[in-house]
């Protein structure tokens, strides 16, 4: 499970933001103020930070430069102002993103996905069924042959191969896939993509053994693999 560190003042933003993270299926460690969140990057490791710009006894620019200073994680500010000079400085201190509050949900967990993906470290070579993906190169090779893919479908694939354990509901699919192409996907371009995928990297399609159906969920990655 991800962990994020949201350092937010505002109740009300934290406790609706906090509700939204774990419904994602995320963990979530809350400061409200400078001095806790420096307290618990002392004691806790995390896997994505979101800051507030504004905190009460000081700012998020010295919290995202203590954050990189001890933990090489991705930040993303989250600010009520979205004036150049704020935003400048915010990506100088190594911030990965910014998003203006008020946000959309689906867009902020979309950020915090592109983010994660970012600093994702998997092996370079992962194997299932025959298929290699190098994440290194993004070459996808079944049976020792290369396998072209779109970017959307190798997108698509990623998200399995990074998540081999977990069963990946349509609406993260769909939220992926519509970060990656920069425009709304819906439920039927999302089946297309499926097909596509699998089509070019299953033994038999009309029997999957990479990409299963969870019915009424979603999908998840099939049989033994290897990452190397």
């Amino acid at each position: 499970m991800k962990q994020i560190f949201l350092v937010e003042d505002d109740k009300a933003i934290a406790r609706n933001l906090i509700r939204l993270l774990r419904s994602e299926g995320f963990a979530v460690t809350h400061a409200s103020t400078r001095t806790q969140a420096l307290a618990a990057l002392a004691g806790n490791h995390f896997d994505l930070a979101l800051v507030d710009i504004s905190l009460p006894d000081g700012n998020g620019f010295t919290v995202c430069t203590e954050i990189k200073a001890s933990q090489d994680i991705p930040v993303i500010f989250l600010t009520a102002s979205d004036d150049e000079s704020s935003v400048v400085t915010g990506l100088n201190l190594g911030a990965d993103d910014y998003i203006t509050k008020p946000f959309r949900p689906r867009e902020l967990i979309a950020r915090i996905g592109t983010a994660l993906r970012r600093s994702a470290r998997p092996g370079p070579i992962f194997e299932i069924h025959g298929v290699q993906v190098d994440t290194a190169s993004g070459i996808v090779k079944k049976c020792g042959k290369e396998v072209y893919l779109s970017a959307l479908e190798y997108r698509l694939l990623l998200v399995f191969i990074q998540n081999p354990k977990n069963i990946i509901t349509r609406d993260r699919l769909l939220d992926e896939l519509w970060d990656a192409a920069g425009e709304f996907v819906n439920n039927n371009t999302l089946t297309v993509y499926i097909k596509r995928l699998r089509e070019k990297i299953e033994d038999d399609p009309t029997d999957p053994q990479i990409i299963l159906t969870v019915r009424g969920t979603g999908y998840r990655l099939g049989g033994s693999y290897v990452s190397e």
